[in-house]
């Protein structure tokens, strides 16, 4: 019976719906965490090295991605489940999920994240990774997205642009040696601390993300393969693109070599 195969597939949507929605409410919990810090101590953004707004930024994009693959899905769903029921009478159409529905659902607006910041605090929190390792698009490429890791050695406030040291280059570079460019803020993704495993976003089982491949200075799309179970833990990956004899290799990264994938990421 051809039935078979068609409720395989809505069964794995369904289970791929349930997963989604899992990961929306972890990501909501965060977020709900991260209001409530802001609205009881509202004065840390201003601080030096501050990064609860970039990381709050991050949140939303993450639920805009959910949010959006969830239509997708739903979508799918409807369509496998629509394949199998009887056509219903006349002048009664089929109806999708439209994406303003989940708009309407969303936490919040971009817009409202961008109501909660200043620019100078923005800008101070720029200032103030001088001197620190931070991912980094240093060149523009029609086809594809290289991210490294390299060293700010200045922000503009003017121009809003770092000045960033590559000080690992790659054999091709001309002439070898530590090389400097001038990047804008879209193009820096600043690293967790270090010391400071609170300070980075906590990435589910399954979720895209960008993150130094071990033994380079590059950095990859990755999968995540295991969440951490403790904030310090590492994270587990399979990098795009990453085969040994047939098979994808699964790497260990430090929690701080791991950010968000960017959106619309070329690789």
């Amino acid at each position: 019976m051809s039935s078979s195969p068609a409720m395989s597939g809505i069964l794995e949507s369904s289970k791929e719906l349930d997963r989604l929605k899992k990961e929306q409410e972890e990501v909501l919990g965060e977020i709900n965490k991260m209001h409530k810090k802001l609205q009881t101590t509202p004065e840390m953004v201003e601080k030096t090295g501050d990064n609860s707004l970039l990381r709050l930024r991050s949140l939303y994009t993450r639920a805009k991605e959910l949010s959006d693959r969830e239509v997708t899905v739903s979508n799918t769903l409807l369509t496998q489940l629509d394949a199998l029921l009887p056509s219903g009478p006349p002048g009664q159409p089929r109806r999708k999920i439209d994406s303003n529905d989940q708009k309407r659902k969303r936490m919040k607006s971009d817009s409202e994240i961008s109501r909660m910041s200043s620019s100078r605090s923005q800008l101070e929190f720029y200032a103030s990774l001088k001197g620190q390792q931070v991912a980094a698009r240093v060149k523009e490429d029609a086809d594809k997205d290289e991210w490294f890791i390299v060293k700010v050695t200045n922000f503009d406030r003017e121009t809003k642009e770092f000045e960033v040291l590559d000080e690992e280059p790659g054999d091709d570079e001309e002439g070898g040696g530590q090389r400097k460019y001038n990047v804008p803020v879209s193009h820096v993704i600043p690293f967790p601390k270090h010391n400071d495993s609170s300070s980075a976003e906590d990435f589910s089982s399954g979720s895209h993300v960008l993150a130094v491949y071990p033994g380079t200075t590059a950095l990859y799309k990755a999968t995540v393969v295991n969440s951490r179970k403790r904030k310090a833990d590492d994270y587990v990956l399979e990098f795009d693109d990453d085969e040994e004899d047939g098979a994808m290799p699964q790497r260990t990264v430090r929690f701080y070599h791991v950010v968000p994938l960017p959106e619309g990421h070329r690789q």
